[in-house]
């Protein structure tokens, strides 16, 4: 685990660690200069915020829908009709996002990314203020 990676990771317990270590190891995986290149690119894409209400009304990615990792599983179909649409997801720092992203995978969408770093690394980006 690369430094950012044990910082951020040390206010985790255990367990959920090794939930989202797996659940990447099921999903694609961009940073905040990827997601850029993808918004760049001639493929349409579906940007979901995974994050709560207010962590979304805080400050979020222009054009993300808000679908809170809650009601994600329960809301997705009624956003996404197509199970091969590419669907990126991001949190506050990729945890909740790549757990989220496994579920989607479960139910079915293949095309499914995380941002690694989350919120944080879409502002690095420069992608939002």
């Amino acid at each position: 685990m690369d430094a950012d990676r044990l910082a951020h990771a040390k206010a985790h317990p255990a367990r959920f660690l090794a939930r989202v270590e797996a659940c990447r190891g099921r999903i694609q995986e961009c940073d905040g200069d990827g997601l850029a290149a993808m918004l760049r690119d001639a493929t349409e894409l579906i940007i979901i915020d995974v994050r709560e209400q207010h962590e979304f009304e805080a400050g979020h990615l222009e054009g993300a829908v808000h679908l809170s990792k809650g009601v994600l599983e329960r809301d997705i179909e009624a956003l996404v009709t197509k199970v091969d649409a590419r669907l990126v997801l991001y949190c506050g720092g990729g945890f909740r996002s790549a757990i989220a992203g496994a579920s989607l995978i479960d139910m079915g969408y293949t095309d499914v990314w995380s941002v690694w770093g989350g919120w944080r690394a879409i502002k690095a980006a420069g992608l939002a203020e």
